[in-house]
């Protein structure tokens, strides 16, 4: 039979061994693509942002049979619950670009409206978006968009199976302008500039719309890291807000695209929200998603703040944001911290206004557990390698205290 020291003193050297391999694996962040949920290992059904363009034919995204069974960490770190309180954008119609919105989705009913092909989403992706501009969530009110008591104006940027057209998006963003959308989000991201784009978005702002567009598009399935950094539109274009997607931990996904003038990022991967068919859920994931999320956050501001000019929401969603190398979305701070007067600034030193700092994420708040934990195993560890080196030491020199000579 073992020893008991020897026991103790294995069990120490195993339990060091296999703790900082185990604790990682906890305090992992989701990947780019959706992925299983963490922490119940519940799986949900990815949403694509585009449909295979090789196929002979179009087969539609199918309904998840899944559903969510808690809020997801994005909610989390924009404080919806809170923001709630202040603003659900009421009142605020939310242009969103995209491939389109089905207007009878589960937690969207009654306050889309989806002229011509814009209510066939094919692909399903814009009415994912929606659900977290807009969405009340249905049966399960934790999963709840940024802004559920927006409007929402679904507009194609796409074709049916979800490939980016210049054209599109232009006379998208004229209907928006015309309809007099509050926020216009354009979700797509387009490699070239084009006079008619520029002189669209101009006109948008001009009447009063706050513009948001994504960043990049999403990364080829191969080859990202060979893409050079470049400007992508309308998100180039002056005025516009322009978006990038976040993991829990602040940092872009692995594989991100490269590009210059980034205004904010937002929660941009393992998201969940509806589709367009049924009343499951799906995760979610890239720059559209967290354009998606700052179209929310712009319209919950326009709620509360209606005779702000679209340049002043747009300082307003940056003044605020968490600060980091790209600073990061702060929806409720963005609604109810006081700026002061721009114009009152104007040649003068002023610090910059306050950012309101707090507990972001579930899994930030994971990740630091699991820290301590690593660090107060691994003291544990080493004192119960001691005492088994002790012990094997006195054991040795027959109980004596140290120093004792033999006779």
């Amino acid at each position: 039979m073992m020893p008991p020291v020897r026991l103790l003193y294995g069990a120490g050297l195993a339990a060091a061994l296999l703790l900082p391999t185990a604790v990682p694996a906890q305090a992992a962040l989701p990947s780019r693509v959706p992925a299983a949920d963490g922490k119940k290992g519940q799986e949900l059904p990815g949403m694509p942002s585009a449909l295979d363009p090789e196929a002979d034919d179009v087969v539609c995204t199918p309904a998840s049979r899944e559903k969510a069974e808690k809020q997801d960490w994005s909610r989390q770190r924009l404080d919806l619950d809170r923001l709630h309180r202040h603003s659900t954008g009421e009142g605020v119609t939310v242009a969103l670009i995209a491939t389109g919105v089905d207007p009878g989705a589960a937690g969207l009913k009654g306050r889309v409206t989806a002229p011509g092909a814009a209510g066939d989403d094919c692909v399903g992706h814009g009415t994912f978006l929606a659900g977290l501009i807009a969405g009340t969530g249905g049966d399960s009110p934790r999963l709840a968009g940024v802004a559920p008591g927006a409007r929402i104006l679904a507009l194609r940027g796409t074709d049916r199976r979800g490939r980016a057209s210049s054209a599109l998006v232009v006379e998208a963003l004229r209907e928006a302008t015309e309809a007099k959308a509050g926020v216009i989000a354009v979700t797509v991201a387009l490699p070239r500039q084009d006079p008619a784009l520029s002189g669209a978005v101009a006109e948008a702002r001009r009447a009063g719309a706050v513009v948001i567009a994504a960043a990049t598009p999403d990364p080829p399935s191969r080859g990202a890291d060979e893409v050079p950094s470049r400007t992508y539109w309308p998100a180039g274009e002056p005025g516009v807000l322009s978006v990038a997607d976040m993991l829990p931990g602040g940092a872009r996904p692995d594989g991100s695209l490269p590009t210059e003038g980034i205004d904010v990022a937002a929660p941009g991967a393992g998201v969940v929200s509806g589709g367009p068919r049924g009343e499951g859920h799906y995760l979610g994931g890239g720059v559209p998603v967290a354009t998606a999320y700052a179209a929310g956050a712009a319209a919950a501001v326009r709620a509360v703040h209606p005779d702000d000019s679209p340049e002043d929401v747009v300082r307003r969603l940056t003044a605020t944001a968490y600060p980091a190398d790209i600073p990061q979305l702060d929806a409720y701070a963005a609604v109810t911290t006081v700026l002061g007067d721009p114009a009152a600034s104007v040649g003068v030193e002023r610090p910059a206004e306050p950012v309101n700092v707090r507990e972001t994420s579930a899994a930030d708040r994971a990740t630091g557990r699991a820290t301590l934990f690593v660090l107060l195993g691994s003291a544990g560890v080493l004192a119960v390698l001691w005492a088994g080196f002790a012990l094997s030491r006195a054991r040795a020199r027959g109980w004596r205290p140290a120093g004792t000579a033999t006779e």
